[in-house]
C-alpha cells in the first residue's frame, strides 16, 4: 500500500495519507508533509523523539500532530523519517496521541521547500485516508 499522494492545489500543498488504521494514516501524514520540504530518502533514522498530544476531536488531533512536527523542525531542526510506535486513544476530553518517531537533524539535508503552517481547509478523515492542506 502506498503511504501518500500529493494532490493538485492552486496555491498550497495538499496530500492524502493512507494506512490500514488511523495511526498509520497519521504517521504517513507526517511523511507526506515533510516531502514538501526534504527528500526523505536521504534522511537517516538516528534521533528518537517522543510525542504526546491531545485534541478535542480527530481533526484537532491531526492538526496538532502535524503542527508539532513543524515546531520540532523549527526548534530542534528535527526531520522525521519513520514512526516507530504510534497509539491514538479516545479520552474523556477528546483524543490523545502517543508516538515514538525516528529521524535526523537538518545537517546536510537540502531544503527543497517550506511548509509555513497547518490549515483545516479541505481536511478529511476517512477509514482509508486523511487529507490535509498545508500553507506553503
Amino acid at each position: 500500500m502506498k503511504k501518500f499522494d500529493i494532490l493538485e492545489h492552486t496555491a498550497d500543498g495538499k496530500f492524502r495519507a493512507y494506512g490500514k488504521d488511523l495511526e498509520e494514516q497519521f504517521g504517513n501524514a507526517v511523511l507526506a508533509m515533510f516531502s514538501f520540504m526534504f527528500d526523505l530518502e536521504h534522511v537517516k533514522a538516528k534521533i528518537k523523539k517522543k510525542v504526546h498530544l491531545k485534541g478535542k476531536d480527530e481533526k484537532a488531533l491531526l492538526y496538532n500532530w502535524l503542527e508539532e512536527f513543524l515546531a520540532l523542525l523549527d526548534i530542534d531542526a528535527f526531520i522525521p523519517k519513520k514512526i516507530e510506535e504510534i497509539k491514538i486513544q479516545k479520552t474523556a476530553d477528546g483524543f490523545e496521541i502517543n508516538a515514538i518517531v525516528l529521524g535526523d537533524s537538518i545537517g546536510e539535508q537540502e531544503h527543497i521547500g517550506s511548509v509555513k503552517a497547518m490549515t483545516y481547509a479541505e481536511m478529511e478523515i476517512t477509514d482509508k485516508y486523511v487529507q490535509v492542506v498545508v500553507d506553503l
